[in-house]
């Protein structure tokens, strides 16, 4: 697979892989970002990256990133290994030929993101010096996970004022984004710009996008009984991710978007994987179709 692309590729969960990317492969897909959900739990990330490594020689795929989703900051209930999983993940990504491992922040659970600060800086300070130590980078997804500044469950790192405030607590240059135009546009902020000014700190993309109801916010505001945006399978969004993909390449980007699909209000359910290889495709138009070499 040429290197001079921009990869177009889905999320898959971690403990399905071996299952379910033998199936989804052959649609096209160049790329994949295994998920854990709060711990990596009994997997064996060895034998994983075993598997992972022989399905990418045989049908010329890459693994972008190794991902899990909880909170590392109060280790309470269930995200009691979250930052093991951290751990073991930046431990194990040279096994699955990645050099990402990306998740939640976490936060201080119902209290306002700047208290979430010390914390943060504790916490990843240490697993940056691991994951640089081992040629990582650590990417954070902009999710608020229905958090606001005052109070949530699960992440920090949604908006810039919170990323301006966790780069500089841990000014490591391993330290990340895992960005989408979803997540902002959920809070009505248009994403374009704000590309723009981050794309330098962008280290993985995850391809979802939104719709957003303008007439229903005209209407009845962000605090009524109707909804106003939705988060949808690109290709089926707002977004012109061919605009997305052009500011990624000017500020030399070569890593991949990964679909994040089980979202979409329409392609859902039977149409899940419609929706997904239509993303797909539209995706790799956007970035300009087949990478084609120039005449000598």
């Amino acid at each position: 697979m040429n290197t001079n692309i921009i990869r177009i590729g889905t999320l898959v969960g971690g403990a399905d892989a071996v299952r379910v990317i033998p199936q989804i492969v052959k649609h096209g897909f160049e790329s994949f970002n295994l998920t854990f959900w709060q711990t990596s739990g009994d997997t064996d990330l060895k034998e994983l990256a075993a598997r992972m490594r022989e399905l990418a020689d045989e049908h010329d795929f890459v693994i972008s990133a190794i991902s899990v989703f909880g909170n590392p900051l109060t280790g309470e209930g269930n995200n009691a290994d979250t930052l093991a999983t951290w751990e073991r993940l930046i431990d194990h990504a040279h096994l699955f030929g990645t050099e990402i491992v990306s998740g939640f922040t976490g936060r201080l659970t119902g209290r306002p993101i700047d208290e979430s600060i010390p914390k943060f800086t504790e916490v990843f300070g240490e697993l940056a010096r691991r994951a640089a130590g081992q040629g990582v980078k650590l990417a954070f997804e902009n999710c608020d996970m229905d958090g606001t500044w005052r109070t949530g469950d699960w992440n920090i790192a949604h908006g810039p004022a919170a990323w301006e405030m966790m780069f500089n607590a841990v000014p490591a240059d391993n330290l990340g984004l895992e960005w989408e135009p979803c997540h902002q546009m959920v809070s009505l902020i248009d994403p374009i710009p704000q590309l723009r000014k981050w794309a330098p700190k962008v280290f993985h993309v995850h391809g979802k996008d939104a719709t957003i109801a303008w007439d229903v916010v005209k209407e009845h505001g962000v605090h009524g009984n109707q909804p106003f945006v939705w988060h949808r399978t690109p290709g089926f969004g707002d977004s012109n991710w061919a605009d997305v993909i052009t500011i990624l390449r000017q500020n030399g980007y070569q890593g991949t978007i990964d679909i994040e699909g089980w979202h979409d209000p329409v392609y859902r359910g039977e149409l899940e994987m419609t929706g997904q290889v239509h993303a797909l495709n539209y995706l790799k138009r956007c970035r300009g179709g087949d990478f084609i070499p120039n005449p000598v």
